[in-house]
């Protein structure tokens, strides 16, 4: 029997990830965020610093890119398994296992595109918020000022959207890429959880 997977792309300061949190709480289901990084750092004995370093973050070199073209499909063991392109196939082959497991809530990680063809009940939601909305988020949940709130949120999501780019070809903000697109600011955390579960049931023909 397919499972439900519910991918949940997030503009930093949108609420995204807490969202996920309340959805799979509430579904009673498998939750999987940056814990991604430490699974699939125990399956491939690669020290979760180095996934860590390259967790949604990418600028890749000239050098990095020739390398990792040399290494494609290298065990883990070999120093030449070091490269960006090898850390995220490790990745997508978690987020598969993670998906053929259970059901489950996944945050990030081109998790959307990773599980395009699974065969599951696959739900790809997007959740942003306007760029004001979010750096005020941003400013309180850490107590900063508003220029280093917003110096945050620009950089996270440029992160984000090269990340995304980089090993996809596709854009992180397209709508084609996503089932579901959410201005947080528009709802409440309750009305959002609950638009996603009754997609989700939609998806799973509940």
């Amino acid at each position: 029997m397919p499972n439900t997977v519910i991918t949940i792309a997030r503009g930093y300061g949108s609420g995204g990830r807490s969202i996920g949190q309340r959805l799979a709480k509430e579904m009673n289901i498998a939750y999987y965020d940056r814990n991604i990084i430490y699974l699939t750092s125990d399956k491939s004995g690669v020290d979760p610093n180095f996934f860590s370093m390259h967790d949604e973050n990418v600028n890749p070199g000239f050098f990095e890119r020739l390398t990792a073209f040399a290494t494609k499909n290298v065990p883990p063991e070999s120093h030449r398994f070091r490269s960006k392109e090898n850390v995220f196939k490790y990745q997508q082959n978690m987020i598969r296992e993670l998906a053929e497991k259970s059901d489950c809530v996944i945050i990030g990680r081109c998790a959307n595109h990773t599980l395009m063809d699974c065969g599951h009940n696959l739900l790809r939601v997007f959740i942003w918020a306007p760029d004001d909305i979010c750096i005020r988020n941003v400013m309180k949940k850490l107590s900063i000022s508003r220029d280093d709130a917003e110096k945050m949120v620009h950089d996270i999501d440029k992160h984000r959207r090269e990340y995304y780019k980089y090993y996809t070809g596709l854009d992180w903000e397209s709508a084609k890429n996503y089932d579901l697109c959410i201005n947080s600011a528009d709802y409440t955390a309750d009305q959002i959880t609950k638009l996603i579960r009754e997609s989700a049931g939609l998806m799973a023909g509940l």
